[in-house]
């Protein structure tokens, strides 16, 4: 495949569908609203945010880059939609913050050759592109030696589907129907290899447990439905 066309439009359709609901905590996004102080508590203790420069692919509307400009990060938002971007920069500019969004695939935005991020973040965007492993060699292409990645995706488990997709999407209603495609959820075990094959050495691998009655998530041992991975470039 090549990569300028890893990018499936009817994903891309179906974000675009959601953009103007995506800062509604009640909405189609609210998981993405739920699960954000977990997804940056494993950030931040791992890696300094002040004055460093991440670029978070695939932000969406910009939920975690809003969240990672707040603790004093300098980021760049991609995002192949052109409609989630557009909510993006109008929610940062009436919040006040400086962040850069740009509306592009990170196999496109790799072209330019620009190295400078201290630390790539790309959450629940593998299971949503047609080829992951183009997708993690464009976010090598973007980092030097020593920078921090940071993944978060689904395991292809029985839970998976059962709390993934048939609870959230069907029963619960947590998220439309369809969000999500059992056949693109990745284990451990695959994106462990891939990120080797990308020269990225796996840090760490930790489960991301969420309840839907609490509407809050945390990390656990088990990597069993939604898993969070820190790796560094070698």
């Amino acid at each position: 495949m090549n990569s300028s066309s890893n990018a499936d439009p009817r994903e891309l359709q179906k974000f675009a569908a959601m953009a103007s609901d995506w800062w509604d905590p009640k909405g189609p996004s609210g998981t993405l609203h739920d699960i954000n102080a977990c997804r940056l508590d494993f950030i931040t203790h791992r890696h300094a945010l002040h004055g460093t420069r991440i670029l978070d692919v695939g932000c969406g509307g910009g939920i975690l880059s809003e969240a990672l400009a707040r603790k004093g990060a300098l980021v760049t938002g991609l995002d192949a939609s052109p409609e989630v971007i557009a909510v993006a920069r109008e929610h940062a500019e009436l919040s006040g913050l400086s962040i850069t969004y740009e509306t592009q695939t990170a196999e496109t935005f790799a072209a330019r050759g620009d190295k400078t991020f201290d630390c790539i973040v790309c959450m629940e965007l593998l299971e949503h592109v047609p080829d992951p492993e183009i997708l993690l060699k464009a976010l090598r292409d973007l980092a030097r030696p020593g920078t921090d990645l940071f993944l978060s995706t689904l395991n292809r488990t029985p839970q998976a589907y059962l709390h993934a997709i048939l609870g959230a999407e069907y029963v619960l209603r947590l998220l439309p129907v369809g969000t999500h495609d059992y056949r693109h959820f990745i284990s451990p075990a695959e994106l462990a290899a891939w990120l080797r094959g990308s020269d990225f050495q796996v840090q760490e691998i930790c489960g991301m447990q969420y309840n839907p009655i609490t509407r809050r998530a945390c990390l656990i041992p088990m990597p069993k439905v939604n898993y969070l991975v820190h790796a560094r470039r070698g």
